[in-house]
């Protein structure tokens, strides 16, 4: 007769499968293994490191133990993950078993074919396929005294990753992105953002469109741009603000010009005449930050 506590044992063992790496031992709930590079689902998987694919599917890739949890606890749905048990630290059992429990199809590969998958150098042996949601403005939600970042035409995925994480990092209530050159979750952007991408609230729209939404929202709405005389520490950022950003190439074009608009900068005391949009967004984050605290 099997006792109660062996009974439960019996259960557990069923439940998960047993992977001995070369350094620990791991525990992957029901994995459906793949060895090889020609299964329909890598194939799938992988395609979705091109724009096109990610665009016509509807579907983009996360990478990375961070990245997965936050994505998690935004709401992202994960419908298939990769799991490399040799990469995967001890941390990640309870997220893998998190996805699983969500009903995310799980997925045991080895390391040459993680490796395929994944597009940088972090070896974490995580990778997921997830639903790209939906960004419209009319979802955001703003507060009483918002503080909202723009951010127009931003050609490099990274910057907008780098964005996002000083917006998260400086309390920014949302970022729309308005005539968006890149694809808003491009790898390199969600990897950039180190996962804030899937916790700040995000929008998208034309120019015009957000330009009209800010002003029924009555925010002030703040500029950045290079040529102007008024330096960033006379605006006040105290009250319902927007603070726009452009491309460091073309910089901002003629929607964000106008008597409801101030247009500010910031001094450039040497050579260059810019920073960089992802550290200029930065130091405009946290000078409303301070404001906002003091």
């Amino acid at each position: 007769m099997v006792d109660d506590s062996l009974r439960e044992s019996m259960a557990e063992t069923a439940r998960f499968s047993i992977v001995n790496s070369p350094s620990e031992f791991i525990r992957v709930p029901s994995p459906l293994p793949i060895t090889s590079t020609h299964n329909p689902r890598f194939k799938r998987a992988i395609k979705l490191r091109q724009r096109r694919q990610r665009e016509q599917h509807g579907r983009f890739l996360i990478e990375g133990a961070r990245e997965l949890r936050l994505a998690l606890r935004g709401g992202i749905t994960v419908e298939e993950l990769f799991v490399c048990p040799a990469l995967c630290a001890d941390a990640a059992q309870q997220l893998v078993e998190d996805c699983a429990s969500r009903g995310t199809q799980v997925f045991s590969v080895s390391r040459e074919l993680i490796d395929k998958l994944c597009f940088g150098d972090r070896a974490e042996g995580l990778l997921a396929v997830a639903v790209t949601p939906s960004r419209q403005l009319d979802d955001l939600r703003l507060p009483q005294r918002p503080l909202v970042a723009v951010l127009e035409s931003i050609e490099k995925p990274g910057n907008i990753g780098a964005i996002l994480r000083s917006a998260d990092g400086a309390g920014v209530d949302a970022v729309v992105i308005t005539n968006r050159a890149t694809d808003l979750f491009n790898p390199h952007a969600v990897r950039a953002s180190l996962g804030t991408i899937f916790t700040v609230p995000i929008a998208g729209g034309t120019s015009e469109e957000v330009v009209i939404w800010l002003r029924a929202h009555h925010l002030r709405i703040y500029a950045a741009r290079v040529e102007s005389a008024v330096p960033y520490a006379q605006a006040d950022f105290t009250q319902p603000t927007a603070v726009v950003l452009g491309s460091e190439a073309a910089g901002l074009s003629s929607a964000w010009s106008g008597p409801e608009i101030t247009a500010i900068s910031l001094p450039m005391l040497g050579a260059a005449d810019s920073l960089n949009v992802s550290a200029a967004a930065a130091v405009l984050f946290y000078a409303a930050l301070r404001q906002r605290q003091h």
